[in-house]
C-alpha cells in the first residue's frame, strides 16, 4: 500500500458492519478502486455502493468515506466520477434505526466539500460533472439526523 489509503491499517473493519454482514472485505474493495483495471475497479465500486449506500448507510459507511474522499482525489484511480457518485449517494440515505450512523455518514460526506470544489475543475469532463452535482447535494443537504449549518 502506498500513500493512498494507508490509514485504512488503523480501521478494526472487522468490528464494523454493512449491508451484508462484517465490513472486513471494505479494505480490498476500496483497494481495487484505487488500483485495479477499469474492470475490477467497476466491480469494486458498484459491490461497495450495495453494501455500504443502496438502501442504507452503515457503521462502516462512516468509516469508509474518507477513503472515498481519497480516491476521488487520485488521478489515478479509474472511476472518480462514479466515486463522487457514491459519494452522493451516501449523503442521500440514512439509516432508520441508527441516526449516528446517518449523522457520521453525512458529516463525513459533507467534510469534503474542499475536495469537490477542487474537483469541480479538473480535467475530466465526467469527474467535473459528478463534482458539480455532488455539490448542488452538498450544497441543499438538509435532513433531521445532521446538525443545523
Amino acid at each position: 500500500m502506498g500513500t493512498i489509503l494507508r490509514d485504512m491499517r488503523h480501521v478494526q473493519w472487522h468490528e464494523l458492519r454493512h449491508a451484508q454482514g462484517s465490513a472486513s472485505q471494505v479494505p480490498g474493495l476500496l483497494s481495487r478502486i484505487a488500483w485495479g483495471d477499469s474492470e475490477s475497479a467497476e466491480d469494486a465500486l458498484s459491490d461497495l455502493g450495495r453494501w455500504i449506500a443502496t438502501m442504507s448507510v452503515f457503521d462502516a459507511t462512516v468509516a469508509t468515506v474518507p477513503f472515498l474522499w481519497e480516491l476521488a482525489a487520485m488521478e489515478t484511480v479509474k472511476d472518480r466520477a462514479g466515486v463522487l457518485g457514491l459519494l452522493g449517494t451516501i449523503l442521500a440515505h440514512g439509516h432508520a434505526h441508527h441516526p449516528e450512523w446517518t449523522r457520521g455518514a453525512h458529516l463525513a460526506v459533507l467534510a469534503g466539500r474542499t475536495t469537490a470544489e477542487r474537483l469541480a475543475g479538473d480535467e475530466d469532463p465526467a469527474v467535473r460533472a459528478a463534482a458539480d452535482e455532488l455539490l448542488g447535494a452538498l450544497g441543499g443537504h438538509v435532513c433531521e439526523t445532521c446538525p443545523p449549518r
